[in-house]
């Protein structure tokens, strides 16, 4: 199937990949994955090309309403979890854990939270990488330019502003799907 991702991926979409495409090559083994800007429903199927495309094992959480039939089994066996947003449990200590007990995990998400326009990134991603001990790596989805652009491994420091000015920094200029949203 991988041949048939990167015919879609590259000749069909048109789409690029730049930046640490080594993903699969890599020794991190264990990582909090950031897509960035996530504005459509598209950036969902871009990401799995390019997980294929690259042929890395990657996992998402979502909202529990989406893993419900018929398309919630097919969400689970994207790797996909379902996560409930409401209940009062811990969820960066749940997530973390997820990392600690599995010898491969790669969690993707979006630190927008939203596919709306969002002044400031939800802190959860930042937490969970620190609480499991893992780096971040940053991807784009970048519409305008038909590019995924992938980051090096980047492990927090102990100062979330300083980071998350970083990490803003590598999303620069990146159009998404629908740009007002960016």
């Amino acid at each position: 199937m991988r041949w048939l991702a990167k015919f879609i991926y590259f000749k069909v979409l048109g789409w690029q990949v730049v930046g640490n495409t080594n993903l699969s090559k890599d020794t991190v083994k264990k990582a909090v994955i950031i897509a960035a800007p996530h504005t459509s429903w598209h950036d969902f199927y871009i990401g799995v090309l390019l997980r294929s495309v690259l042929k890395v094992k990657t996992n998402f959480v979502g909202k529990k309403e989406l893993f419900v039939f018929p398309i919630g089994w097919l969400f689970r066996l994207l790797g996909g979890a379902p996560i409930d947003r409401h209940k009062s449990e811990n969820k960066v200590k749940a997530i973390a854990k997820l990392f600690k007990d599995k010898e491969e995990f790669r969690m993707t998400l979006s630190p927008e939270g939203t596919r709306r326009k969002v002044d400031k990134w939800r802190t959860g991603f930042y937490y969970i990488a620190k609480e499991a001990n893992v780096p971040i790596i940053m991807f784009t989805l970048d519409f305008e330019n038909k590019q995924n652009k992938i980051s090096e491994p980047f492990y927090p420091a102990e100062n979330i502003e300083n980071d998350f000015k970083t990490m803003r920094r590598f999303f620069e200029g990146v159009k998404g799907k629908i740009p007002e949203y960016s």
